[in-house]
């Protein structure tokens, strides 16, 4: 069974590489995936329209959040996965 701090690590990873993804299609699917990247959008454009940031950085913030996001998401299924699998103990 794996531990709360696994779980979290591999729901990051999980998270960051689906954000990756995302961003990486999305030139060539005519940005037909924008709607699953709502969060990191909303936050890169309010960073790019308070602070005037580069275009860089709102990239990074954009994959940021949706890393977090999607890493959340990842991190609910695993807990409730490994609580599942959790031996139950007719004696306690």
């Amino acid at each position: 069974m794996l531990s709360v701090k696994a779980n979290l690590i591999i729901a990051l990873a999980i998270g960051a590489i689906i954000s990756a993804v995302l961003l990486a299609l999305e030139p060539f699917t005519d940005y037909a995936f924008l709607s699953w990247e709502w969060a990191g959008i909303s936050a890169a454009y309010l960073f790019w329209g308070a602070a005037g940031g580069s275009t860089f950085f709102g990239i990074a913030i954009c994959w940021v959040v949706n890393a977090l996001t999607y890493g959340l998401c990842a991190f609910a299924i695993l807990s409730v996965v490994s609580a599942l699998k959790l031996p139950i103990d007719p004696k306690a």
